[in-house]
């Protein structure tokens, strides 16, 4: 399967014209109202991330999380899942799809022969499983349940929680230290709280998988200003909770805007939500018009993919849409 991935404004622009300014870029899953950035002092840039920084940050992850399991920081999500392949010799991994397609690319990349299965059911057995919850782009959730059975059938089991931050309820990480100890957690900073720039995410996991993680991220996996902002929104429980309930709401605005125009959901979650259109590439290259930046896959030609727009953005999604 290609690498291809949302965010990919440079092609909207060299086929449709404009400048990323003029885009409203919903091909991702990033929260378009992000958290506000606080006042990053001066030493946060100048000096290298101290190991009480650290800690602080681990800390804090932890609380946020509701977690008791060792967290490890790295920068986003994506630099744990390129450590996956290496915490474990190559043999026969399986991932649940469809979904996220960097899982199965990185682990081809580094030796894993890579299956991709249909159901829960058919990773039993693998070497190392992968599964996304809640799932990108059709919204799956395995509860936790499921988690943990699986887990007893598998060598490796690799849970992506990125965009889980808006479900907290459904995610394995607060019962992680009741699990074996063979299964990492993947959490990203830059979806929910809008600030994928940052480069931040985490990777949970207890016992000797949790040591290599460390080992392999090193002394400074992720800079000062990211250890200052996160801290300060991981611990901003009230803004945590506005924006689920904004999520919310516009989840259904968006759902309705999409069943006015004839396209019923075939999935997602409080970031994105994916519909069901007779033609995926056609319907894109329509909101393309206005500049509005959609995601199409290549397995699908009738799904297409639409994150939830910003304050002063609706309007031009509105009209777009209609």
């Amino acid at each position: 399967m290609a690498r291809d991935h949302g965010g990919n404004l440079d092609a909207a622009i060299r086929r449709f014209g404009g400048v990323a300014l003029d885009w409203i870029d919903l091909s991702t899953g990033i929260n378009r109202v992000p958290y506000p950035v606080p006042h990053v002092p001066p030493q946060a840039w100048q000096a290298l991330p101290t190991r009480t920084d650290m800690d602080l940050l681990r800390s804090v992850a932890a609380r946020a999380y509701a977690t008791r399991a060792d967290v490890v920081p790295l920068a986003g999500a994506q630099a744990a899942i390129q450590a996956v392949p290496f915490l474990a010799a190559p043999g026969t991994a399986r991932v649940l799809t469809p979904t996220y397609n960097e899982h199965a690319a990185c682990l081809r990349a580094f030796g894993w022969t890579v299956e991709d299965v249909a159901t829960p059911d058919a990773l039993h057995g693998a070497d190392l499983a992968v599964v996304v919850t809640p799932n990108n782009p059709d919204g799956r959730v395995l509860d936790t349940e499921a988690i943990a059975v699986l887990s007893e059938q598998v060598g490796l089991l690799v849970v992506d929680e990125s965009f889980g931050d808006a479900t907290p309820g459904a995610c394995i990480a607060p019962d992680l230290h009741r699990l074996r100890d063979n299964v990492v957690v993947l959490r990203s900073f830059g979806k929910f709280y809008g600030l994928a720039g940052l480069r931040l995410g985490f990777a949970l996991a207890t016992g000797p998988l949790a040591d290599r993680l460390r080992a392999m991220a090193g002394p400074w996996p992720v800079s000062g200003p990211a250890i200052e902002i996160a801290c300060t929104a991981l611990a901003d429980t009230g803004w945590q909770a506005e924006t689920i309930a904004r999520l919310d709401r516009d989840c259904a605005a968006m759902d309705a805007l999409a069943m006015a125009r004839g396209w019923p959901l075939a999935g997602g979650c409080p970031l994105f939500r994916t519909y069901e259109v007779p033609d995926a590439t056609a319907a894109q290259d329509r909101l393309a018009q206005a500049h509005v930046w959609s995601r199409v896959f290549p397995y699908s030609a009738t799904w297409l993919r639409l994150g939830l727009p910003g304050h002063d953005e609706w309007p031009i999604v509105e009209a777009a849409l209609r």
